[in-house]
């Protein structure tokens, strides 16, 4: 991640006493004593250019290290190996800190890894709870269904990822007026980021499922927040989309590589090409709740082996137009979307699971499928299958994250229970999620260097 820094002094001294190598440096969002002991230890290296080619490269480099804080303002101390050149501290100098978490691990294969997550959407708030409970499972991500900036805050300094959703009832009014959209990041984001890992904001989830006669406000948006991120704020790395239900956006979704975007009623027929066209022009990823639950129950030709990645002999279903044999139902709806998006002409777009799960139970009592052995064996079986690092027949990376939803049952009874903990944060199932977050089975040694790196006018 990328922050402003200023270099304040290029040598440390006080009125009888010259500290050699020792400069003052602000970062930018570090405002107080306290929020520099994070940065406390961290390396740093002054790269600058010089006029002679040495070893084939004009480029030179200084390495330091950040010592302590200087005062109450967040100002950092740093050591340097030798004094900063005084070009430094020129006016016309723009300074950029980078943070580089370079992971190096010995691995025993070289197949990447989706990276699981975990949703949370209780409320009120309990940001001890979440985060102990985030512990508990081993998981490194976290999506904030309604996030709440005690949340968030309490994942400063973390290696936790924030994926964020606005909730759907700011979708319209965002849309019809771009102030409300930078209010929400002033309140959501600006305080926090990029101390807090926040990578993905979606504008509502499954709106057009909760507002459909509200549709076209979906695009502007999306837009007025990537423009209050880009333009106003100038915060470049958080990626904008939004989250579609499987159901509601795909059309006959078997055999999937006769799926199609089903557009919605009411709007043009390339609408989802117009949100897809958006993505690929922003680097951003096309969000979707798969629930094989859901359509399981919606499809009574639907074996309940398959819905749960069960391994039979006779339990498979075969796309006749591409050869393609399928084993289980969660690949079939993951590529049901990557034919949607190819037919759409989108298909590099990188594809996210927002929300998936099998619900433990139910006050509804036709629901005999949602019980408690049936989701640990959905959630078990999703976590080893996308642990093999095998993708789908026609996502061989596999997709890019998925979110299982979710973490805490609700307190009493409300419909059904996706909950990975009881109420009370106990584990409800015993699921090892170690192998499936951004870290992999192996030996890992986290290296973060922190690179000051200038951009002079004058070449």
């Amino acid at each position: 991640m990328q922050m402003e820094l200023r270099i304040i002094r290029g040598t440390l001294r006080s009125k009888s006493n010259q500290y050699p190598n020792t400069s003052l440096l602000q970062i930018e969002g570090v405002n107080t004593k306290e929020e520099v002991t994070w940065y406390a230890g961290k390396r740093l290296a002054y790269i600058y250019k010089a006029k002679v080619k040495t070893n084939g490269s004009h480029y030179r480099c200084i390495w330091g290290r950040v010592t302590r804080s200087h005062g109450n303002s967040g100002i950092v101390r740093a050591k340097f190996k030798s004094n900063l050149p005084p070009k430094s501290m020129q006016p016309l100098t723009t300074m950029f800190v980078i943070f580089l978490a370079l992971t190096f691990s010995l691995f025993t294969t070289t197949t990447s890894v989706t990276t699981i997550g975990v949703t949370y959407s209780s409320s009120p708030p309990q940001s001890d709870n979440i985060s102990a409970a985030l512990t508990t499972l081993n998981l490194h991500s976290l999506r904030l269904d309604d996030p709440d900036p005690s949340i968030i805050r309490s994942f400063l300094y973390t290696n936790t990822t924030l994926f964020l959703s606005i909730p759907n009832y700011m979708v319209s009014p965002i849309a019809s007026n771009r102030t409300l959209a930078l209010a929400w990041l002033y309140a959501h984001v600006v305080p926090f980021y990029p101390r807090a890992r926040i990578t993905t904001i979606s504008v509502g989830n499954a709106f057009i499922d909760s507002y459909p006669e509200y549709i076209s406000d979906l695009i502007p948006a999306i837009t007025n927040l990537h423009l209050s991120l880009r333009n106003d704020l100038g915060i470049r790395r958080i990626k904008i989309s939004t989250t579609f239900s499987f159901v509601s956006a795909i059309s006959s979704p078997f055999p999937p590589s006769s799926a199609v975007f089903q557009e919605p009623p009411g709007t043009s027929n390339n609408f989802f090409g117009s949100v897809l066209r958006f993505l690929q022009e922003t680097n951003s990823s096309f969000l979707i709740n798969i629930f094989p639950y859901n359509l399981y129950r919606l499809r009574s030709e639907i074996p309940l082996g398959l819905a749960l990645f069960q391994e039979h002999a006779f339990n498979f279903r075969d796309d006749l137009l591409t050869g393609v044999r399928y084993r289980n139902l969660f690949d079939m709806m993951v590529d049901a979307v990557v034919s949607a998006m190819a037919v759409a002409g989108y298909e590099t777009v990188p594809l996210i699971v927002a929300e998936t799960g099998w619900p433990s139970g139910s006050i509804a009592g036709n629901e005999v499928d949602a019980n408690l052995g049936y989701a640990e064996i959905y959630l078990k079986e999703l976590v080893k299958h996308i642990a093999s690092g095998e993708g789908t027949p026609l996502l061989k990376d596999g997709v890019r994250e998925v979110y299982v939803y979710e973490m805490f049952d609700k307190e009493g009874k409300h419909g059904r229970e996706w909950g990975l903990l009881y109420p009370n944060a106990t584990l409800k199932y015993d699921i090892d999620f170690s192998g499936t977050s951004s870290f992999k089975d192996g030996v890992h040694v986290v290296v973060t260097v922190l690179v000051l790196w200038l951009c002079h006018y004058h070449q």
